[in-house]
């Protein structure tokens, strides 16, 4: 972890992957490329350094990320149940495979240039406004899943999955969530690819230098 967060308590990134990109006809919108890389190697260069280690959450044949050498996880709840599904998929792995950290962070797998202090943030507005949980805010547009979780509370949301639960909000006001700001302007950090037109503002903004 750099001394961007070294202030934060150690936390696992978690790149949502498993979208349908129906908007982007089908595919993996976490591959497309922006410039020289792909959003996927976007969000890891920019998460990376922010974290104990990464992870990626994708369903069906996990070989097509298997060149970005990080573990690949599928959600374990039946049908495609949305990013909580995704995000519980990520808290059991760390679960099991880094007991000794007690939270992650997940990103959409759509965001190509997400903020450099995110953790940080996070952390800290859970930390002011004294909540369990903590997502980010651009301008007047909150994200939901762009979101900070403590393991520990993996198995309520198991149960709450189990029971139907799809919402991220509905389950997060249940325990509390603080909110971290960031300026939409002049670039929103959480900008994301949905659509070809989104994939070429993207591109124009990485000419930039964004």
């Amino acid at each position: 972890m750099t001394s961007e967060a070294a202030s934060a308590p150690a936390t696992y990134g978690l790149i949502l992957a498993g979208g349908l990109a129906r908007r982007m006809g089908g595919g993996d919108k976490t591959l497309i490329r922006v410039g020289e890389q792909t959003i996927l190697e976007r969000a890891m260069a920019r998460l990376g350094s922010q974290c104990a280690g990464l992870l990626i959450n994708a369903n069906g044949d996990v070989s097509r990320f298997s060149r970005f050498g990080q573990p690949v996880v599928a959600d374990d709840i039946e049908g495609f149940a949305g990013p909580l599904a995704g995000i519980l998929a990520g808290l059991d792995w760390v679960s099991a495979n880094a007991p000794a950290i007690a939270w992650v962070v997940s990103v959409p797998g759509d965001c190509p240039f997400l903020p450099r202090d995110l953790v940080e943030r996070l952390h800290g507005a859970r930390s002011a406004q004294q909540h369990p949980l903590a997502c980010a805010r651009s301008g007047e547009w909150r994200h939901p899943v762009v979101g900070l979780w403590p393991v520990a509370l993996r198995e309520d949301l198991r149960r709450a999955l189990s029971a139907g639960l799809r919402k991220i909000e509905a389950w997060t006001e249940q325990h509390g969530v603080a909110l971290a700001e960031w300026p939409a302007d002049p670039v929103d950090p959480f900008f994301n690819v949905n659509t070809p037109e989104d994939a070429a503002e993207a591109e124009r903004m990485a000419r930039r230098g964004v």
